[in-house]
């Protein structure tokens, strides 16, 4: 085993924290492939308060800013050196490459520049996001923001993740996106009245076997929000919050996954797109929606999917794996929660918020999702940065401040207000953040998780955020380095017991 790849175990095995509790716990040991051994534990009665630290890599991270992105070529490449796992029989499986493992412009390797561009379209999609959660998705024409994730190659994004895919038949190579807040596949088509530059040549349906156009009167058609009709040919229009939009019609296409061939799957073909979505040559929606792929497969392969954003502190790549029977044996399961009024995300329960091991007094009233729609914890994909109401992430970064008095502050940067000057420092010892779920398990967080540079002269930010309304978001950074499953036939969401 490598020692990178041990380091990370080591400190991933302090995800599913056991919390020290005054009466009997219910006691799960899980032993990966790996031999990496961690417990998870349902506290029967409130768990003791005692100082719980951990020790971040200042250097290590440092180093990790410095480092140059591949270039298309060299990813492609690698993607060709280390094809995708098909899996078993029945299963999808394709690596995920977080957006700063690949650059489409060799200006853009400033950590600090490529940082700030980020936050500020993470707060457009953050905006977007509550926009649309507040109309409500069946009212809106208006899809969340994940222009800022497409934009990948070329510009900065909010920590977007590729995959590779084939379209058409045969199989043309294509990044796509994925965002876990869309309902809808798209790729760029030709002929194109407007396009924006994408790594790959554009998708052709002329030279696709398996290309089939779908009528305004059929069934696909129905289900497409916004479709509209010109010359019997069912069309779809999507408008995102930055001002990027994407038209097109809607068609039926074969996919492929690895090694694995998904047929007739509904997509739209993008005839006029415009906006930030340099780089890719289009989105992989994976929403709670009918018209995401996850929807497309749930008869046939179960509404389940399973993925690993791959961690800023490695070299790994992440995964993504589609079907009930990607559904991970020895996970910590908590109840997916759904809102009828937004539909395309996927929710969980919340109850508290911890800091070295003490639960943080907020109420749980705070991560409640109200009968009107409103509030709840969302867990997005294309969301970088997490975000908690005011009231909430005062008091959670309060306590954060409270036992890191050792540490010399820094001015806010950006969209964060605590952060540290830890520059000379190799390692700093930092108490533990959790996030206590309802009726669950306690997630404890590796710091690098939520203590992140934002420059390559050690400054270092805590890494959450005011939400501007009532709704919590999970960000990706918060997700990086650990299982995620979604059990959408059975409504569960999964963590572990997996690690990238």
């Amino acid at each position: 085993m490598s020692a990178s790849r041990a380091l990370l175990l080591s400190v991933v095995a302090m995800l599913l924290h056991l919390v020290t509790c005054t009466t009997t716990t219910t006691t799960t040991t899980i032993s990966t492939a790996a031999t990496l051994h961690y417990t998870i534990t349902k506290a029967k009665t409130k768990a003791s308060s005692y100082p719980d630290f951990q020790l971040l890599s200042v250097k290590q991270a440092i180093t990790e800013t410095k480092i140059k992105p591949l270039k298309p070529s060299q990813y492609q490449e690698l993607s060709m050196n280390n094809p995708n796992d098909g899996g078993s029989e029945g299963r999808q499986k394709l690596k995920l490459f977080h957006r700063d493992k690949v650059s489409f412009n060799s200006k853009l390797h400033n950590h600090s520049h490529v940082f700030h561009a980020r936050m500020q379209r993470d707060v457009k999609r953050v905006a977007s996001l509550i926009r649309r959660v507040s109309s409500g998705s069946a009212a809106s024409h208006e899809v969340e923001d994940f222009g800022s994730e497409v934009v990948s190659g070329t510009n900065q994004g909010s920590g977007e993740y590729f995959v590779r895919i084939g379209v058409g038949s045969p199989p043309r190579s294509q990044y796509m996106v994925i965002d876990s807040g869309s309902d809808i596949v798209w790729v760029q088509c030709k002929p194109c009245t407007q396009c924006y530059n994408q790594t790959d040549p554009l998708f052709d349906p002329a030279d696709s076997a398996s290309f089939m156009g779908v009528s305004c009167s059929s069934a696909v058609c129905d289900q497409v929000e916004n479709a509209g009709c010109n010359s019997g040919r069912c069309r779809y229009e999507v408008s995102y919050g930055d001002g990027s939009s994407t038209k097109g019609t809607i068609a039926l296409e074969t996919l492929t996954l690895g090694r694995t061939v998904v047929e007739n799957v509904a997509i739209g073909c993008g005839h006029m797109n415009q906006g930030m979505f340099v780089g890719a040559a289009g989105l992989l929606g994976l929403g709670g929606g009918s018209m995401s792929f996850v929807g497309q497969l749930s008869r046939e392969r179960g509404n389940a999917f399973s993925y690993c954003l791959v961690s800023r502190a490695t070299n790994s790549n992440g995964f993504l794996e589609f079907g009930s029977e990607a559904m991970p044996v020895g996970a910590a399961w908590i109840p997916l929660i759904r809102n009828p009024h937004s539909p395309s995300y996927y929710y969980v329960g919340l109850s508290g918020l911890g800091v070295g091991g003490t639960r943080v007094p907020i109420s749980e009233d705070m991560f409640q999702l109200t009968e009107l729609g409103n509030g709840g914890v969302v867990m997005d994909t294309g969301t970088a940065v997490t975000r908690f109401p005011t009231v909430a992430y005062e008091a959670f970064r309060d306590a954060f401040i409270d036992q890191t008095g050792n540490l010399p502050r820094a001015s806010g940067i950006s969209i964060f207000d605590t952060c540290y000057n830890l520059f000379g420092f190799l390692s700093v010892r930092v108490p533990t953040v959790s996030f206590y779920f309802s009726g669950g398990p306690i997630l404890t967080l590796p710091a690098n998780n939520f203590l992140i540079p934002v420059d390559d002269a050690g400054t270092f930010c805590f890494a959450f955020a005011p939400s501007p309304s009532e709704l919590s978001i999970l960000g990706n950074i918060q997700q990086e380095g650990i299982q995620i499953s979604v059990d959408g036939a059975n409504e569960f969401v999964g963590f572990g017991p997996n690690v990238c």
